[in-house]
């Protein structure tokens, strides 16, 4: 029970820290939060423990849990990171794929091209996170496939910001048909810079990105 209410709880406060509703230095009180949400301490500690992992939360000795500084720097050298990443999950897929993978990629991408065009953002990031995931597991790759992963639990909140741009979701898709074909194709070479760039924050897409902070994001990396 106290992990299934973790889940609802998290993207509560995800949200919350990333817009600015939470600003940096802000002490999560456990008690206070219980009160809040109608729950014990217990799926407190496992949301707080999430966040923390996250990178969006520090929980620090004697003071307990506040809300972690992440600036505009952080930000955009684990993008930068996961872009390769992701590059190379694509590049092993291409060359590894199986069939049965093949077929479930194709998949995933139908079901996030049905929402493009939409303001279904949510649902349309739940399905991309399927299609990539798809993607590190087709790399045959169990080390990469962590790693990448881990970054990207990192990066959600914010990949969650992205979609919300005006017309990201239908970039987004049409970028997903570019790249999967490459992989389905065989085409390693491809497949890797088409994923890195459909992951990459730069030029008017960087520009696009920062209009979705909050203020205290820009203050911080001051």
């Amino acid at each position: 029970m106290g992990l299934s209410r973790a889940s609802e709880l998290v993207p509560i406060l995800e949200q919350e820290i990333v817009t600015g509703a939470l600003k940096p230095g802000t002490r999560l009180d456990e008690t206070l939060l219980a009160e809040r949400f109608g729950v014990s301490r217990t799926p407190i500690r496992e949301t707080l423990t999430r966040l923390a992992a996250a990178g969006l939360v520090e929980i620090r000795p004697r003071r307990g849990a506040v809300v972690a500084t992440i600036t505009i720097r952080d930000l955009m050298n684990m993008f930068e990171v996961m872009a390769n990443l992701e590059g190379i999950c694509a590049r092993y897929a291409a060359r590894r794929i199986t069939p049965e993978e093949k077929l479930a990629l194709v998949k995933a991408q139908e079901e996030c091209a049905a929402l493009a065009g939409t303001d279904q953002f949510d649902d349309y990031y739940q399905k991309n996170m399927i299609l990539h995931e798809l993607i590190y597991k087709a790399s045959h790759n169990d080390y990469l496939e962590k790693q990448t992963r881990e970054l990207r639990m990192r990066l959600s909140p914010h990949r969650r910001l992205q979609v919300r741009i005006p017309g990201r979701i239908q970039s987004s898709s049409d970028e997903h048909g570019e790249l999967i074909a490459a992989i389905c194709a065989g085409e390693a070479d491809l497949a890797e810079k088409l994923t890195r760039d459909h992951v990459a924050i730069q030029g008017e897409r960087f520009t696009d990105f920062l209009a979705t902070l909050p203020p205290h994001y820009v203050q911080a990396s001051a």
